[in-house]
């Protein structure tokens, strides 16, 4: 069958498995031409693997110079009477296969990364035929709904403000339009549900799991991404609903990186740069800034996408020649600091200043942005040809 996308909003309905397997390929050959990392991680677990910042750690650490065992855990769908599937499916497939081509372990577990029983496959793994401990953990979990452990009502998170409504202008990509919307404010419950959400309660539930269960090495690391941006993001992003639960997992990383200390371990939080994932189309108000900024950067050659980001973090931070991983006054790994650079936040906001709703395709980068988002499900790579059909019995025999 001959595969087209399918957009609605800002949601894809489908993938190209050709195309998905071609970013993999695409990001191998990135790390392996890049500056590698030194002393990295040798059996890795990560959490929400399967896209954006997961899969780019999981591509880093494996070829990126470390040459890590990775274990991968997603929540994804493969092809079936009701579509072709994921594309996170995909790539769990194209990962592995080169993964194994390089002598390294790729296991996959597909499922609910916040289910008791995923949780038990994955430890029963690690314990039995991953070498018995892990040295990293990366939690990388992106999601808009988390079962409550013990009574598995949803708590479901809410892109919202805390204090005053904003209005402010998103894209639809369905529709190549920039539309206006209003973000209102959020209760107290829709507040707590997202910290739940998105906040690191889950995280550290892991880290005490793989702990009590003694499969933590000694020296091992974890690492959670969040994002801050610069002040014009902040109504909608640090002041909002986003921002608390942010913080929670800011503060989680030093909770978890006393504890840790027992073992030698540390726990850290990176700052990322503003990308185009899975996620962060979701949040409205976000696009003027998206969009200038990834124009502004380009021109000044410091642009970087997922896989840029991800091996500069191992290689440059969290593995490296440094005796102490450098951080900021809040212990956080920085590297949206290319982003939030003070010549680029001058040119962004003027930029924004110019743009509405009739120039924004002409004055900001939004073919980059809508390449960036198509490439996420597998369209838009110039070495695929989209007119050929796609054999799908043949890629139903594949499992990740």
């Amino acid at each position: 069958m001959i595969i087209e996308p399918i957009v609605q909003g800002v949601v894809a309905r489908s993938a190209h498995p050709i195309g998905c397997r071609q970013a993999v390929l695409n990001q191998i050959d990135y790390v392996k031409n890049a500056p590698a990392i030194q002393g990295g991680p040798k059996k890795v677990l990560i959490l929400g693997a399967s896209s954006g910042f997961g899969l780019a750690s999981r591509i880093s650490l494996a070829f990126g110079g470390s040459n890590a065992d990775t274990i991968g855990v997603s929540f994804e769908r493969g092809p079936s009477d009701k579509g072709v599937g994921t594309a996170g499916w995909y790539n769990n497939i194209y990962f592995r296969q080169e993964a194994e081509k390089q002598g390294l372990i790729a296991k996959n577990f597909v499922g609910d990364a916040f289910s008791a029983h995923t949780r038990q496959d994955v430890l029963d793994y690690i314990q039995n035929e991953f070498g018995g401990s892990v040295d990293l953990v990366v939690y990388s979990l992106a999601t808009g709904v988390r079962p409550n452990p013990e009574t598995g009502e949803l708590w479901r998170s809410s892109i919202k403000t805390v204090g005053e409504p904003v209005s402010g202008p998103t894209i639809n990509i369905e529709m190549d339009a920039l539309e206006t919307m209003q973000v209102e404010t959020a209760s107290e419950a829709e507040l707590d549900a997202t910290i739940k959400v998105m906040g690191g309660e889950d995280w550290q539930s892991w880290i005490n799991m793989l702990s009590d269960a003694g499969v933590l090495a000694q020296g091992c690391k974890t690492v959670a991404y969040s994002y801050v941006g610069p002040e014009v993001t902040y109504p909608i992003y640090h002041q909002g609903t986003l921002g608390r639960a942010k913080a929670h997992l800011h503060n989680t990383a030093d909770t978890l990186n006393e504890q840790l200390g027992a073992i030698g371990g540390e726990a850290y939080v990176s700052v990322c740069k503003a990308l185009v994932t899975k996620a962060s189309v979701f949040i409205p108000a976000f696009s003027p800034y998206i969009l200038s900024l990834f124009k502004v950067m380009k021109e000044k050659g410091t642009h970087e996408g997922c896989i840029e980001q991800m091996q500069r973090l191992f290689a440059q931070r969290l593995y490296s020649n440094f005796t102490a991983v450098p951080v900021d006054d809040a212990r956080l790994i920085r590297i949206d600091d290319w982003e939030l650079e003070e010549q680029t936040q001058s040119e962004v906001k003027a930029m924004m200043a110019t743009m509405d709703n009739d120039n924004f395709q002409q004055i900001g980068d939004y073919q980059g942005y809508k390449l960036d988002f198509m490439q996420l499900n597998g369209f838009g790579f110039s070495e695929v040809d989209y007119s050929t059909p796609v054999n799908m019995q043949e890629l139903a025999l594949l499992t990740p």
